[in-house]
Protein backbone atom coordinates (compact mmCIF):
# COMPACT_ATOMS: atom_id res chain seq x y z
CA UNK A 1 0.00 0.00 0.00
CA UNK A 2 2.35 2.41 0.70
CA UNK A 3 4.28 1.83 -2.66
CA UNK A 4 1.06 2.72 -4.47
CA UNK A 5 0.44 5.54 -2.49
CA UNK A 6 4.55 6.77 -3.11
CA UNK A 7 3.55 5.93 -6.94
CA UNK A 8 0.56 8.17 -6.80
CA UNK A 9 2.32 11.17 -5.28
CA UNK A 10 4.99 10.91 -8.06
CA UNK A 11 2.69 10.89 -10.94
CA UNK A 12 0.23 13.35 -8.82
CA UNK A 13 3.21 16.60 -8.11
CA UNK A 14 5.64 15.58 -11.57
CA UNK A 15 6.55 19.42 -11.01
CA UNK A 16 8.21 18.26 -7.36
CA UNK A 17 8.90 14.98 -7.88
CA UNK A 18 10.39 14.80 -11.16
CA UNK A 19 13.46 17.44 -10.55
CA UNK A 20 14.03 15.66 -7.25
CA UNK A 21 14.25 12.15 -9.35
CA UNK A 22 16.75 14.25 -12.01
CA UNK A 23 18.64 14.81 -9.30
CA UNK A 24 18.99 11.08 -7.61
CA UNK A 25 19.39 9.20 -10.69
CA UNK A 26 20.34 11.38 -13.74
CA UNK A 27 19.57 9.50 -17.27
CA UNK A 28 17.64 7.17 -15.80
CA UNK A 29 15.14 9.55 -15.95
CA UNK A 30 14.58 9.35 -19.67
CA UNK A 31 13.78 5.82 -19.49
CA UNK A 32 10.94 6.45 -16.29
CA UNK A 33 9.49 8.77 -18.86
CA UNK A 34 9.32 5.97 -21.89
CA UNK A 35 8.30 3.51 -19.82
CA UNK A 36 5.02 5.44 -17.83
CA UNK A 37 4.23 6.58 -21.64
CA UNK A 38 4.36 2.88 -23.15
CA UNK A 39 2.53 2.40 -20.44
CA UNK A 40 -0.43 4.58 -20.45
CA UNK A 41 -0.73 4.00 -24.40
CA UNK A 42 0.47 0.51 -24.68
CA UNK A 43 -1.93 -1.44 -21.89
CA UNK A 44 -5.57 -1.22 -21.64
CA UNK A 45 -6.14 -1.52 -18.08
CA UNK A 46 -4.00 1.82 -17.43
CA UNK A 47 -5.99 4.76 -18.78
CA UNK A 48 -5.19 6.57 -15.70
CA UNK A 49 -1.48 7.38 -15.83
CA UNK A 50 -0.75 11.46 -16.56
CA UNK A 51 0.67 11.78 -20.13
CA UNK A 52 -0.51 15.24 -20.71
CA UNK A 53 1.16 16.75 -17.32
CA UNK A 54 4.32 14.07 -18.14
CA UNK A 55 5.00 15.70 -21.33
CA UNK A 56 3.91 19.10 -19.93
CA UNK A 57 6.71 18.86 -17.34
CA UNK A 58 9.34 17.04 -19.42
CA UNK A 59 9.15 20.52 -21.60
CA UNK A 60 9.47 22.51 -18.81
CA UNK A 61 12.30 20.43 -17.52
CA UNK A 62 14.40 20.89 -20.76
CA UNK A 63 13.37 24.39 -21.37
CA UNK A 64 16.11 25.09 -18.51
CA UNK A 65 18.40 22.60 -20.01
CA UNK A 66 17.05 19.84 -17.51
CA UNK A 67 16.41 17.32 -19.96
CA UNK A 68 17.61 17.32 -24.04
CA UNK A 69 14.61 18.00 -25.89
CA UNK A 70 15.53 16.35 -28.92
CA UNK A 71 16.12 13.12 -26.83
CA UNK A 72 12.41 13.82 -25.37
CA UNK A 73 10.83 14.19 -28.59
CA UNK A 74 12.78 10.61 -30.20
CA UNK A 75 12.02 8.44 -27.38
CA UNK A 76 8.40 9.93 -25.93
CA UNK A 77 7.75 9.45 -29.89
CA UNK A 78 8.38 5.72 -30.31
CA UNK A 79 7.31 4.91 -26.55
CA UNK A 80 3.58 6.03 -27.57
CA UNK A 81 3.62 5.00 -31.18
CA UNK A 82 5.23 1.13 -29.76
CA UNK A 83 2.88 1.25 -26.88
CA UNK A 84 -0.35 2.24 -29.01
CA UNK A 85 0.56 -1.09 -31.79
CA UNK A 86 1.50 -3.14 -29.07
CA UNK A 87 -2.15 -2.42 -27.61
CA UNK A 88 -3.76 -2.64 -31.32
CA UNK A 89 -2.64 -6.49 -31.31
CA UNK A 90 -3.70 -7.49 -27.72
CA UNK A 91 -7.19 -6.15 -28.61
CA UNK A 92 -6.80 -8.30 -31.64
CA UNK A 93 -6.06 -11.62 -30.54
CA UNK A 94 -7.36 -11.20 -26.98
CA UNK A 95 -10.04 -8.28 -26.52
CA UNK A 96 -13.58 -10.06 -26.12
CA UNK A 97 -11.86 -11.98 -23.34
CA UNK A 98 -9.75 -8.86 -21.87
CA UNK A 99 -13.31 -6.43 -22.16
CA UNK A 100 -14.70 -9.56 -19.51
CA UNK A 101 -11.95 -9.55 -16.75
CA UNK A 102 -12.60 -8.05 -13.59
CA UNK A 103 -11.20 -7.02 -10.39
CA UNK A 104 -13.05 -6.33 -7.06
CA UNK A 105 -16.87 -7.22 -8.80
CA UNK A 106 -15.88 -4.17 -11.50
CA UNK A 107 -14.22 -4.63 -15.20
CA UNK A 108 -10.91 -3.83 -15.56
CA UNK A 109 -12.03 -1.90 -19.21
CA UNK A 110 -15.10 -0.51 -18.22
CA UNK A 111 -18.37 -0.49 -20.81
CA UNK A 112 -19.06 2.99 -20.96
CA UNK A 113 -15.10 4.00 -21.64
CA UNK A 114 -15.30 1.41 -24.72
CA UNK A 115 -18.82 3.14 -25.54
CA UNK A 116 -17.29 6.45 -25.65
CA UNK A 117 -14.67 5.07 -28.15
CA UNK A 118 -16.60 3.11 -29.91
CA UNK A 119 -18.83 6.68 -30.60
CA UNK A 120 -15.57 8.30 -31.80
CA UNK A 121 -15.03 5.54 -34.05
CA UNK A 122 -18.27 6.46 -35.30
CA UNK A 123 -18.58 9.86 -35.84
CA UNK A 124 -14.71 10.83 -36.70
CA UNK A 125 -13.24 7.35 -38.58
CA UNK A 126 -10.00 6.65 -39.09
CA UNK A 127 -9.06 10.00 -37.58
CA UNK A 128 -10.11 8.94 -34.35
CA UNK A 129 -6.76 7.53 -34.10
CA UNK A 130 -5.47 11.30 -34.00
CA UNK A 131 -8.07 12.85 -32.49
CA UNK A 132 -7.87 10.29 -29.61
CA UNK A 133 -3.98 11.00 -28.54
CA UNK A 134 -5.50 14.37 -26.83
CA UNK A 135 -8.04 12.47 -25.03
CA UNK A 136 -8.00 10.66 -21.68
CA UNK A 137 -8.34 7.61 -20.86
CA UNK A 138 -10.14 7.50 -24.61
CA UNK A 139 -6.40 7.07 -26.20
CA UNK A 140 -5.80 4.54 -24.38
CA UNK A 141 -9.03 2.37 -25.35
CA UNK A 142 -8.66 3.76 -29.11
CA UNK A 143 -6.26 1.48 -30.21
CA UNK A 144 -7.49 -1.71 -28.53
CA UNK A 145 -11.26 -1.02 -29.98
CA UNK A 146 -9.47 -0.60 -33.44
CA UNK A 147 -8.12 -4.11 -32.49
CA UNK A 148 -10.80 -5.49 -31.36
CA UNK A 149 -12.55 -4.01 -34.67
CA UNK A 150 -9.65 -5.72 -36.81
CA UNK A 151 -9.33 -2.26 -38.49
CA UNK A 152 -6.89 -2.24 -41.17
CA UNK A 153 -3.21 -2.53 -40.04
CA UNK A 154 -1.02 -0.98 -42.64
CA UNK A 155 -3.10 1.11 -44.61
CA UNK A 156 -5.28 2.70 -42.04
CA UNK A 157 -4.04 2.24 -38.16
CA UNK A 158 -0.16 2.34 -38.54
CA UNK A 159 -0.18 5.43 -40.50
CA UNK A 160 -2.99 7.99 -38.46
CA UNK A 161 -1.33 6.37 -35.32
CA UNK A 162 2.64 7.03 -36.18
CA UNK A 163 0.92 11.09 -37.23
CA UNK A 164 -1.09 11.40 -33.81
CA UNK A 165 1.98 10.04 -31.93
CA UNK A 166 4.17 12.84 -33.24
CA UNK A 167 1.83 15.50 -32.83
CA UNK A 168 0.77 14.45 -29.24
CA UNK A 169 3.95 14.36 -28.29
CA UNK A 170 5.20 16.92 -29.84
CA UNK A 171 2.68 19.56 -29.32
CA UNK A 172 2.69 19.17 -25.53
CA UNK A 173 6.35 19.12 -25.06
CA UNK A 174 6.45 22.25 -26.64
CA UNK A 175 3.84 23.59 -24.53
CA UNK A 176 6.00 22.78 -21.99
CA UNK A 177 9.18 24.27 -23.30
CA UNK A 178 7.25 27.44 -24.08
CA UNK A 179 5.37 28.31 -21.13
CA UNK A 180 6.46 26.03 -18.30
CA UNK A 181 8.93 28.06 -16.74
CA UNK A 182 6.63 31.08 -16.60
CA UNK A 183 6.45 32.86 -13.41
CA UNK A 184 2.40 32.38 -13.34
CA UNK A 185 2.88 28.93 -14.05
CA UNK A 186 5.53 28.52 -11.65
CA UNK A 187 3.47 29.65 -9.21
CA UNK A 188 0.18 28.18 -10.00
CA UNK A 189 1.26 24.38 -11.25
CA UNK A 190 -1.15 22.91 -9.79
CA UNK A 191 -4.25 24.84 -11.50
CA UNK A 192 -2.16 24.54 -15.01
CA UNK A 193 -1.86 21.27 -14.92
CA UNK A 194 -5.48 20.30 -13.98
CA UNK A 195 -6.30 23.16 -16.95
CA UNK A 196 -4.29 21.00 -18.94
CA UNK A 197 -6.52 18.13 -18.09
CA UNK A 198 -9.74 19.68 -18.34
CA UNK A 199 -9.01 21.06 -21.84
CA UNK A 200 -8.27 17.33 -22.86
CA UNK A 201 -11.15 15.93 -21.64
CA UNK A 202 -13.62 19.46 -22.87
CA UNK A 203 -14.54 17.02 -26.25
CA UNK A 204 -15.91 14.29 -23.95
CA UNK A 205 -17.80 16.66 -21.99
CA UNK A 206 -18.95 18.81 -24.69
CA UNK A 207 -20.04 15.35 -26.80
CA UNK A 208 -21.89 14.03 -23.53
CA UNK A 209 -23.78 17.27 -22.59
CA UNK A 210 -24.73 17.12 -26.35
CA UNK A 211 -26.26 13.45 -26.20
CA UNK A 212 -27.72 14.32 -22.63
CA UNK A 213 -29.73 17.19 -23.51
CA UNK A 214 -30.19 16.68 -27.31
CA UNK A 215 -34.16 17.62 -28.17
CA UNK A 216 -35.90 13.88 -27.89
CA UNK A 217 -37.67 12.72 -31.04
CA UNK A 218 -41.09 12.34 -30.98
CA UNK A 219 -42.72 9.01 -30.15
CA UNK A 220 -44.94 7.95 -33.05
Amino acid sequence: MDLLLSFWHFITHLNETLPVFISDHGNLVYLLLFMIIFIETGLVVMPFLPGDSLLFVAGSLAAIGTLNIFYLLGLLIVAAILGDNINYWIGRFFGARITEWKIFGKRLVREKDLAKTHGYFDKYGVRTIIIARFVPIVRTITPFVAGIGKMDYRKKFLPYDVMGGILWIGLLLLVGYIFGQHPFVQKNYEVVILGIIFISLLPMIIEFARIRFAPKEAEN
